[in-house]
């Protein structure tokens, strides 16, 4: 199915966002319509999740399979009854800590959300977005939008409008340009449908946090290498948020994976590559004098600024032709996790461990 649209674009105070804007873009939803949004982590691109046909064009739209799920998004709790059946008690404890914010439940799917939302399973995604545009504009449509990130399949996510009309203008009826997103990484998502709660992608919301409230709180991520399979969550395929140059990725104790970094990259620039470096604050100098493409994502220990950067660095990399893109894999403690992930997938799951 192939879904062309002349896309508009309309700029939002991200604080106070225009309601007349945002009536016209409930009202594409309500028609069927696509709307990319900016939400508190990254834009979404979203259409009426009651709607089977609408859904259908989001998979068209990014070049999406269908066996990867789309989490549906609520500004109410009461929503929950239109999307999910038998939630646990756990659910309510949850949200009243972490809702509205970046995370996501996945439950046993109730009968009104179609089947292409769930890439076919018994189970549904769902969450309460924090950002201002984005429970604004669900707000006033009245309506459960299915988002996800809105970009190409498999590219870096998009953190501001810029990125979602360079890979989906044509393809989206509107856009609202709220701005940059602030966290920058996609949601945590929990599995709350079995005995014990269980992370199956890690995000904003950390672990830690978690554990305060669900002590056996366990983590379980496993890995799609194709499209053969349904995910049980968004976001599995162990190719994900990749950039178009290779992506390497290296982890160990700091001065090795440094040293190890720089000879890489002097042999790639060596037979005629273009490379890129997407590193942190302290490590500039390690890389004095090469003739690279610099992103600096901030200092290691500022995980915040590191993950709102990401998916922005990836891409800036991309644009300045960068053919491979090295990086330092961050500690995997708090948002380091939620990093570590997307650098795993950017590099489709090759690791240099450095000792």
């Amino acid at each position: 199915m192939t879904y062309h649209a002349q896309t508009r674009t309309y700029r939002l105070d991200p604080h106070q966002p225009d309601p007349e804007i945002l009536r016209i873009a409930a009202d594409v939803l309500r028609r069927g319509g696509l709307v990319a949004f900016p939400t508190e982590t990254v834009y979404g691109l979203g259409a009426n999740a009651f709607d089977a046909d609408a859904v259908a064009r989001i998979f068209a739209a990014k070049g999406r399979p269908s066996n990867d799920p789309i989490i549906v998004h609520i500004h109410a709790l009461a929503q929950l009854e239109q999307i999910a059946v038998a939630v646990p008690p756990l659910a309510q404890s949850l949200a009243d800590t972490f809702w509205p914010g970046p995370l996501t439940f996945v439950l046993r799917r109730g009968e009104r959300i179609p089947p292409n939302v769930s890439a076919g399973r018994a189970t549904v995604a769902v969450r309460m977005p924090s950002g201002s545009v984005a429970r604004a504009l669900l707000q006033i449509v009245e309506l459960p939008v299915a988002a996800p990130s809105a970009n190409t399949f498999s590219r870096p996510s998009a953190t501001t409008a810029a990125h979602v009309l360079h890979d989906l203008n044509g393809h989206v009826d509107v856009v609202l340009d709220g701005g940059p997103t602030t966290i920058g990484l996609e949601s945590t998502v929990l599995d709350l449908t079995g005995a014990v709660p269980t992370i199956l992608r890690p995000g904003g919301v950390t672990i830690e946090a978690l554990r305060e409230i669900v002590p056996d709180l366990q983590i379980r991520q496993s890995f799609l290498a194709s499209d053969e399979q349904a995910g049980a969550s968004p976001g599995m395929l162990i190719k994900h948020y990749a950039p178009r140059a290779t992506m390497l990725v290296f982890d160990g104790e700091r001065m090795a994976v440094l040293a190890a970094m720089r000879s890489r990259a002097e042999a790639l620039i060596a037979a005629g590559q273009r490379v890129g470096l997407l590193i942190f604050d302290e490590d500039r100098q390690a890389f004095a004098g090469l003739a690279v493409e610099l992103q600096v994502l901030g200092a290691v220990e500022n995980a915040e600024r590191i993950g709102a950067g990401l998916f922005a660095g990836l891409r800036a990399l991309d644009a300045a032709g960068a053919q491979a893109i090295l990086a330092r894999a961050p500690g995997r403690i708090g948002l380091g996790a939620a990093i570590y992930d997307r650098l795993l997938r950017a590099a489709e799951g090759r690791i240099t461990h450095v000792s």
